[in-house]
């Protein structure tokens, strides 16, 4: 990528940025059909050459970044740090300090980063390759007897909080052998959704959702009591008796340089921060995997020849699943049209001139905008073409770091990210392997707090031998 010459540098309030209307800001104008982070690339892309814009929310600015070669200086942990900001700060209230939305400056990040990390390791993952296979025989099982077109959204949900729960703590939700979802996981889907929707009210307007709130607190309420249950229930067995899973590891370790362990509230934290890391962005991704390769019947067949090639007519196995070269890079593509994190904020520790012509004075948090990265034309010839040959390696070789990175960045990335690969891979080789898809038709996007596709109904029959 060509650094351009600037003459000058400007400071964060010399962006351009969005009308603003007394009290309500800049409300009216971030309101789209598919949501907020739809928004925010459509406003990345009109801001290419400045590179960054800024919106006003009821009470303070925001500053978004929507190309690589500003974001590239925001991505050095010695530099800048991840900041807990946007729907980060309500998810907090039912995810405590877990992993995921945890303060850097925290010790119970650092205690469970050191605990945890161990087990999320790819030498780690064949302990949890049965809980995969379990769940998607499930998936499997429903789809051989649909005769309808099926919810891939609501299945692809089901069968990742399926296995994160499994996985996670040895519990079963069996979601596929229920009219509805589970309580637990209605509350955790309102939950969500309620964390990103707060964002976008007025002061004036909070009055008006006292019932919503009243919900969600109840929400947060279920939720603690089920997990609280659980790790009571797992405390009362003989530990010889424990499951190979997180919990387990959570129970049973203690902090390798202090020798502490996590406290009961903690480990509800980390269990609720791997059903929302866990099953929400997984799901997204299988979804928007599939609505593509129900659309492209030769990227089908492609897909096809490798699994045929590469896997027994049986159950595969995991080492089989990894050398699964085509079914990684279509992922990889998904995830970088479609990041199922579409934006991380960031704030550097000093003063800080990004790609040398922005200053960022320290402290200040910085919306950087994945998909907007992932979609930079720049480093993206035909940004918004599928194709998973550009994570072949001589391809990829030729791209910055900063220009792909669906799991995060440096310390602060994604701590299940081979778990995650690793399901999903597993999920698209099965149904490539047993379906074949009718074209659904052009994507929509749902403004969840993870985008996923809208009322994507999949017509499908099992393959012809």
């Amino acid at each position: 990528m060509t650094v351009e010459s600037v003459s000058s540098v400007i400071g964060i309030e010399g962006l351009p940025q969005l009308p603003r209307l007394p009290v309500i800001e800049s409300l009216p104008w971030l309101a789209h059909r598919d949501g907020f982070m739809a928004r925010m690339l459509e406003l990345a892309e009109r801001h290419r050459d400045a590179g960054a814009f800024a919106i006003h929310r009821p009470g303070r600015r925001v500053v978004f970044v929507g190309n690589v070669l500003l974001a590239a200086d925001l991505f050095d942990d010695n530099t800048s740090e991840k900041v807990i900001d946007g729907p980060l700060v309500n998810i907090r209230d039912f995810a405590g300090d877990g992993l995921f939305t945890a303060h850097g400056h925290e010790a119970n990040w650092h205690r469970a980063h050191r605990i945890l990390s161990p087990g999320f390791s790819a030498s780690s993952m064949e302990r949890y390759f049965p809980a995969m296979t379990e769940s998607l025989d499930a998936l499997l099982a429903h789809w051989r007897a649909a005769r309808a077109p099926v919810d891939v959204v609501g299945d692809m949900t089901r069968l990742t909080l399926d296995t994160i729960s499994l996985a996670g703590f040895d519990y079963r939700f069996d979601s596929f052998a229920r009219p509805t979802l589970h309580p637990f996981l209605q509350a955790l889907a309102r939950a969500l959704q309620e964390s990103i929707d707060a964002l976008l009210r007025p002061a004036f307007a909070v009055p008006l959702f006292r019932g919503r709130r009243a919900k969600y607190a109840s929400d947060i309420e279920l939720m603690f009591s089920l997990v609280d249950q659980v790790i009571r229930e797992r405390r009362q067995r003989p530990e010889d008796s424990w499951p190979r899973d997180f919990l387990s590891l959570m129970l049973s370790e203690s902090d390798p340089k202090t020798g502490e362990r996590l406290s009961d509230e903690n480990i509800r934290y980390q269990i609720l921060t791997f059903l929302i890391a866990g099953h929400e962005t997984t799901a997204g991704l299988l979804a928007f995997t599939l609505h593509r390769i129900a659309r492209d019947r030769s990227l089908h067949e492609r897909l096809r020849r490798e699994v045929d090639a590469q896997l027994d007519d049986g159950v595969p196995t995991m080492k089989q699943v990894l050398e699964l070269d085509l079914v990684r890079r279509t992922l990889s593509e998904g995830l970088r049209l479609w990041p199922t994190v579409p934006a991380i904020t960031r704030a550097p520790k000093e003063e800080l001139v990004i790609g040398g012509r922005l200053r960022v004075p320290a402290g200040h948090p910085i919306g950087v905008l994945v998909h907007a990265l992932h979609r930079d034309p720049a480093v993206w010839p035909e940004p918004d073409r599928f194709d998973p040959d550009r994570f072949l390696p001589e391809q990829s070789k030729k791209r910055p770091a900063a220009a792909y990175k669906p799991f995060g960045v440096g310390k602060r990335a994604c701590t299940g990210r081979h778990f995650a690969l690793i399901e999903a891979s597993l999920c698209i080789a099965m149904l490539v392997r047993e379906f074949d898809f009718e074209d659904p038709g052009p994507l929509r996007l749902s403004p969840t707090v993870s985008p996923k596709p809208r009322a994507l109904a999949l017509a499908l029959r099992p393959r012809r031998r």
